[in-house]
């Protein structure tokens, strides 16, 4: 854990932040497989394996892993993939970067029951990535995902598998 300074978590005020050595804020608390924060006191074997801060992948691997994560029930973790690729990625592939990442954190909030953030991350996300359509990169599903997020937001009830790329 890095250095310890600044406020403490929400409803805990007495517990400072964890702070990287740049005193960035980093949490490096346990999460569930949604991505929230365990207690402080968690037991490590009650929290899953994290996606470090600096993990970076070449695009078609970073998709591989984003989809083996959504795969797994744990989209949350997928968002952390994308989000290092669309920070990474050239100006021309932020949009779809981004998209494809707020789509998961999109699947993150139906999965955590909250269809209102759900439906708008999904949305939003579809918004960003349907102009690749006509020639998607990386060999990604753009129309089909488009689809696929918008049924989802439609209707929390709708059952969707979710695949980036064919």
């Amino acid at each position: 854990m890095g250095d310890m300074s600044g406020p403490g978590d929400v409803g805990d005020k007495d517990v400072p932040r964890d702070r990287d050595p740049s005193g960035r804020a980093r949490n490096n608390r346990l999460r569930d497989g949604l991505g929230r924060p365990l207690p402080r006191n968690s037991e490590p074997a009650t929290g899953v394996e994290q996606v470090p801060d600096d993990f970076l992948l070449p695009p078609l691997q970073s998709l591989d892993e984003a989809q083996r994560l959504i795969d797994a029930g744990r989209p949350f973790h997928a968002h952390e993939v994308l989000e290092a690729s669309w920070k990474a990625a050239p100006a021309p592939e932020r949009d779809l970067w981004q998209g494809l990442a707020q789509l998961a954190v999109g699947l993150t909030h139906r999965e955590r029951g909250n269809a209102s953030g759900a439906a708008t991350l999904l949305r939003r996300g579809a918004d960003l990535i349907a102009p690749y359509a006509e020639n998607p990169p990386y060999g990604v599903l753009v129309a089909e995902l488009v689809s696929t997020a918008r049924a989802l937001a439609d209707d929390p009830d709708v059952v969707a598998t979710i695949r980036l790329r064919g």
